[in-house]
């Protein structure tokens, strides 16, 4: 069963009004977006994206008029929300990464846990496999891509090892990456109780890449802040460390009151018209506490962040 990751605080910090207009930008198995339609009034909205057919089976399968049910990345908002004549909303969540069903399900490839076909399409109606990218993969290439997204400092062996296993057969399985990395880089501790699986960076690098997850994200927030009401709320939960990067960076960029040398002598009409603060901060990042952990592993990566659109200058 997929539990939502900071479910009360991320609904809580879009602070919904009854007849506003919001955004889910990955529904899920829908327990974000259950809990925005029940504090929802008669007339409010509810728009909610995923590339993930089963996923979006789901969410079709609830009879409210008030959902809009959207079969692909959230990096479409303007481009929907424009077709339902939506000039802007009051919030907009974005759950990032992988649900705990896909996790799961061995058929879709993302997890080295339970064996199944090497797939990781977030999106399996379209798109290249990581079986079918792995075997025509050049070498400093894949290198790359498990560096530079999976911070895995051991990239360069994993990717010799994985080309040196490719030459001897097709890696078409889960449990045929898994081990094929296991023999280059051993297991970590991250503290007492949590052993991080050998192949857990390289999975995640891979997954990234052929889903184009950073990139996406990237150009999502831009339209996030300009499809935003005033005091609109962004509420984002990411999961791995360079999409919080992003997120963390983007929103403090955005809540710059200017673009000025802080000691530059300028006159203060000049530098307010160097200003571009567009967000409001709403307190600190958000963790999961310790029972959510507890009663859900996966949340203990989960960092959540949240901004608040102000009225133009």
């Amino acid at each position: 069963m997929h539990i939502p990751v900071l479910l009360d605080a991320a609904i809580d910090a879009l602070a919904i009004t009854a007849n506003g207009v919001y955004v889910d930008g990955t529904f899920g198995h829908g327990g974000h977006s259950r809990l925005i339609l029940s504090k929802l009034g008669r007339h409010g909205r509810l728009i909610v994206f995923d590339k993930d057919p089963v996923a979006v089976s789901v969410a079709k399968s609830i009879q409210d008029k008030r959902l809009h049910v959207v079969h692909d990345s959230y990096v479409k908002l303007d481009e929907t929300l424009q077709a339902l004549a939506i000039t802007g909303v009051d919030g907009i969540l974005l759950d990032l990464g992988v649900s705990s069903m896909q996790l799961e399900e061995a058929t879709r490839g993302f997890s080295f846990r339970h064996d199944g076909p090497l797939d990781m399409r977030m999106d399996t109606s379209r798109g290249e496999t990581a079986a079918q990218w792995l075997a025509t993969v050049d070498e400093t290439v894949l290198k790359e891509v498990i560096r530079d997204y999976g911070e895995e400092r051991y990239a360069g062996q994993i990717a010799g090892a994985i080309v040196m296993e490719r030459s001897r057969r097709p890696i078409t399985t889960t449990l045929q990456l898994a081990e094929t990395v296991a023999t280059v880089v051993r297991a970590r501790s991250h503290g007492r109780e949590y052993r991080q699986h050998p192949a857990t960076r390289t999975f995640q690098a891979i997954r990234i890449y052929l889903n184009q997850e950073l990139e996406a994200l990237s150009l999502t927030l831009p339209m996030c802040l300009a499809r935003l009401n005033s005091a609109g709320r962004l509420v984002v939960i990411s999961f791995h460390s360079l999409e919080d990067r992003l997120v963390k960076n983007f929103m403090r960029t955005q809540a710059m009151t200017d673009t000025l040398p802080r000691k530059l002598p300028v006159r203060e009409d000049e530098r307010m018209r160097h200003s571009r603060q567009q967000l409001l901060l709403i307190g600190k990042k958000i963790r999961p506490d310790v029972n959510e952990i507890a009663a859900n592993p996966r949340a203990r990566s989960a960092i959540m962040r949240v901004a608040e659109k102000l009225e133009p200058a």
